[in-house]
């Protein structure tokens, strides 16, 4: 069809009645289609097209895979995602023997260098390197990997824009100077980025910045291979691998993940508190605040500041019932897929239950500020198929502060005809900036102190 232009009120208007139609018609015609499908089978987005369906509706609902688990374990014994913990690091003693053997050096992006390590680290098991071309193509149209038929949220490729770089080539991935990985290349094409914008974020417009990355940082090539770790990439934080956030996890106790991209407020602790008495979550449960450290949207606090952050509160609350670890993870911002992602990483970590926010992993234009998602529509996804990837979500409850109680959820406020007290995100650092008084209903001081420190 021909292009048009349309002024920002009228794409406004536009989202606004694409949103409606998909909430109407979400739990009815998608579940209904996918039904028709038969288990275990994806239906591809153009199947639907002359529909008005999520994009995520098409994909993904519940099947059936190789490795799939009818149970959910205790942390220290959850299976990872696949039957396997991956690590791809190679001894000692074959790093320069294997660093010898490449032919061709790439340094990576931020982004490429967290899905190195988390493909070294087992963080993306199965896969024990970059995807191919047929693999990459069924994760975007399905959602799904090839042969084994296990769920997987997004691609994992390496990207590039050298023309010559081909097949059976040693590649030496380098991060800011030092060795990191070499990728052996089986594979190389020109994406379709568009298909891969429309069934991954939802939407092939570049207001989105996920689908922005993809158009606008993303080489011309992918290609795919299999991977060999040399050294975890350096950074100025320490991110522990599955290994060791599992070796740190109690026994048979249930272990509920907060996945965060900000500074930790009042709100958010009591929400990940409060998830550790909900009704699927067993006796002695521990909370594991999981932050990605990686690349996230421009205008957010960075890895460094924010780990800092985390550090001067987990010394301040000094709660047993909490774990922290720093996830060296590159946000999408994809909305429902992320959110699946999202869980599958942090199965590999051995948690088994998620909690699953508002809109989680979610964007707004960077047009006229139009959510790209529903509020539910993360959560749906996630709970229909939390099952098969052996995996329990916790829904974010929404707390509201009050003068009369405190912190209380705000279906009891409101019942109670409570005073609630409100501040935006947009006020608070305009008072950080300003240096004025931040309450310590919303903020704890000690993280206000550290975020000034660093301004």
């Amino acid at each position: 069809p021909p292009q048009r232009d349309f002024s920002p009120h009228t794409m406004s208007a536009i989202r606004r009645s694409l949103r409606a139609g998909f909430s109407a018609v979400r739990r009815t015609v998608a579940v209904d289609t996918v039904g028709a499908a038969g288990p275990g089978r994806a239906i591809v987005a153009g199947a639907l097209r002359t529909q008005t369906l999520s994009p995520f509706a098409n994909i993904a609902r519940p099947g059936v895979s190789t490795f799939h688990s009818s149970s959910v374990a205790a942390a220290s014994t959850q299976p990872p995602h696949g039957g396997e913990l991956v690590n791809l690091m190679v001894a000692d003693s074959d790093k320069a023997k294997v660093v010898a053997s490449a032919n061709r050096t790439l340094e990576l992006s931020h982004r490429n260098a967290c899905d190195v390590e988390l493909l070294v680290n087992g963080g993306f098991s199965p896969l024990k390197g970059f995807m191919d071309e047929s693999t990459y193509t069924h994760c975007v149209t399905e959602m799904r990997l090839p042969e084994s038929n296990l769920l997987f949220g997004m691609p994992i490729v390496l990207d590039t824009n050298c023309p010559d770089t081909k097949i059976g080539d040693k590649i030496l991935l380098k991060y800011q100077g030092e060795d990191v990985a070499v990728v052996t290349v089986n594979s190389k094409w020109k994406p379709n980025k568009p298909l891969e914008a429309k069934m991954c974020y939802g939407t092939s417009s570049i207001e989105h910045p996920g689908v922005s990355m993809i158009a606008g940082e993303r080489g011309q090539w992918y290609i795919g291979g299999g991977v060999e770790g040399l050294n975890v990439p350096k950074r100025p934080f320490p991110c522990p691998d599955p290994a060791q956030v599992r070796a740190m996890l109690p026994e048979g106790k249930d272990v509920v993940a907060f996945q965060c991209r900000n500074p930790i407020h009042r709100a958010h602790y009591e929400l990940f508190t409060r998830a550790l008495h909900a009704e699927n979550v067993g006796e002695g449960a521990v909370a594991l605040v999981h932050p990605t450290m990686g690349p996230t949207q421009d205008d957010d606090i960075s890895g460094l500041v924010r780990y800092h952050t985390y550090e001067t509160l987990a010394a301040e609350v000094n709660n047993p019932q909490i774990r922290w670890a720093y996830l060296p993870y590159s946000m999408h911002m994809a909305g429902p897929r992320e959110a699946i992602q999202h869980m599958i990483i942090r199965k590999n970590f051995g948690c088994t239950h998620f909690i699953i926010g508002r809109d989680m992993a979610g964007s707004k234009s960077s047009i006229d500020g139009e959510d790209f998602y529903g509020a539910y529509d993360a959560q749906d996804l996630a709970k229909a198929n939390a099952a098969e990837l052996g995996m329990q979500t916790v829904p974010s409850l929404n707390v509201v502060y009050t003068e009369e109680e405190g912190y209380v959820t705000a279906d009891v406020a409101e019942k109670k005809g409570f005073a609630v007290k409100k501040l935006s995100g947009t006020k608070f650092r305009k008072m950080l900036r300003g240096g004025e008084d931040i309450p310590e209903w919303f903020a704890f001081k000690s993280v206000v102190k550290v975020l000034r420190e660093h301004q």
